[in-house]
């Protein structure tokens, strides 16, 4: 089962497509005055202010709000990102006590052929909100499972899951940098969020969101038959993926490859190719803002030794059985069962369901082995190896220089 994608999961964010020059109405710094005189206004003054439209896009704890609909002759329900307007998160939060203010939200961009600028806020503390939007058929869901419940051929949709990644990410970013790593001084948000400063006179560090890099790789063997795949305690029972690891201070993305695989399985590896790269908010809340870099890499050992404190087993699979465990495993089947899962929180309805169950074979007899689903990279490491036999080092950079010289 091949599955290609304009771009990865929690990639091509149609917010972020071109940033607004400083002066536009759209961009960060217009917008957050905007926004300013907005909160400012008094409601009885019904005179229209000319600014662009605000939207507003709720998360609690690390759950973006979220709606769900069957539209035409669909069947299986859709998922939507649950946006209000400014005035309506105004309002319900004033029914909780709570005076908005400009430093609770978050600039994540804006659609020019809309005039909309869309915001964040992270209202964790607000457990009254809660009633207030399941009354509006709203509810708040983990990003993971709105990331199994995205349909991968809407372009829409994956547009949606991308801008809820980016949003998770960034607030996530504010949680755990209320403080400066200077002094210790209380930090504040500046440039509508997009950067934080601290509030010591003396100090004044500025801080941006941090990009937390980790490399993972297919690593294949000499012949190109066969490849190592791993699996872990954690993981969905007979799931088996790629390796991965965090790139290490003064190394390079090669030498986190190798040292890697090597730590893990006491494979060396050799040549290493660049595939793709796919930011990952659904990681450790802790570490908010993981950008996966993806990786061929050509093995130069063959015996394992796995460490038992990384991996629960590490294993050498043929081509012919990891595209057996590519068909049999049903994604579009999870994904329904997914998206109806959606539906089901946003009505009210919470039903557990097993994801290892959606991965069987024919006969109804559960598959062997399976591999994460098309909204990993590592699914499209893995099938891109099955499929279309990776290129060597040597091979990757022919085909560039030969593709350079053509335009000429």
């Amino acid at each position: 089962m091949s599955i290609k994608l304009n771009s990865h999961a929690f990639a091509g964010n149609p917010l972020r497509s071109k940033t607004p020059k400083r002066h536009d109405p759209l961009s960060s710094s217009s917008a957050f005055e905007s926004l300013k005189t907005h909160l400012l206004q008094n409601p009885e003054n019904h005179t229209p202010l000319k600014s662009p439209l605000f939207k507003v896009l709720p998360f609690r704890r690390g759950r973006p709000l979220a709606s769900s609909s069957v539209t035409g002759d669909d069947v299986v329900p859709s998922w939507h990102l649950g946006w209000i307007s400014l005035p309506d998160c105004k309002g319900i939060l004033g029914k909780c006590g709570v005076q908005l203010n400009e430093e609770s939200l978050v600039y994540l961009g804006s659609r020019a052929e809309e005039g909309v600028v869309y915001w964040a806020i992270d209202v964790s503390e607000e457990g009254g909100l809660v009633p207030e939007l399941s009354s509006r058929q709203l509810c708040f869901v983990e990003l993971r499972t709105l990331m199994v419940a995205t349909d991968w051929a809407d372009s829409l949709a994956m547009g949606e899951l991308a801008v809820a990644g980016h949003a998770r990410a960034l607030l996530q970013w504010h949680n755990l940098s209320r403080f400066c790593g200077h002094c210790g001084e209380k930090t504040v948000p500046k440039e509508a969020g997009r950067r934080k400063q601290c509030s010591n006179e003396l100090c004044k560090k500025s801080i941006y969101p941090r990009v937390d890099p980790v490399v993972i790789m297919l690593v294949i063997d000499r012949e190109n038959d066969r490849a190592l795949l791993s699996k872990q305690s954690r993981f969905v029972p007979r799931m088996w993926t790629c390796l991965a690891g965090f790139v290490e201070p003064g190394e390079s993305l090669e030498e986190a490859v190798r040292r890697e695989t090597y730590e893990e399985t006491s494979i060396e590896v050799g040549e290493v190719v660049y595939h793709s790269s796919q930011p990952w908010p659904v990681g450790p809340s802790s570490i908010p803002c993981q950008l996966m870099v993806g990786f061929f890499a050509y093995a130069k050992s063959l015996d394992i030794n796995v460490d038992k404190e990384e991996l629960e087993d590490a294993q050498w699979h043929g081509r012919e059985d990891v595209k057996k465990a590519l068909a049999f495993a049903e994604y579009k089947k999870a994904q329904r069962r997914a998206a109806a899962k959606v539906d089901q929180i946003c009505k009210g309805v919470k039903k557990g369901h097993s994801l290892s169950a959606d991965f069987i074979v024919e006969s109804g007899k559960l598959a062997p082995m399976f591999i994460p689903g098309p909204f990993a990279i590592a699914h499209h490491l893995i099938s891109a190896w099955v499929n279309h036999h990776p290129p060597t080092g040597a091979e990757a950079e022919l085909k560039q220089h030969s593709s350079f010289i053509s335009k000429l």
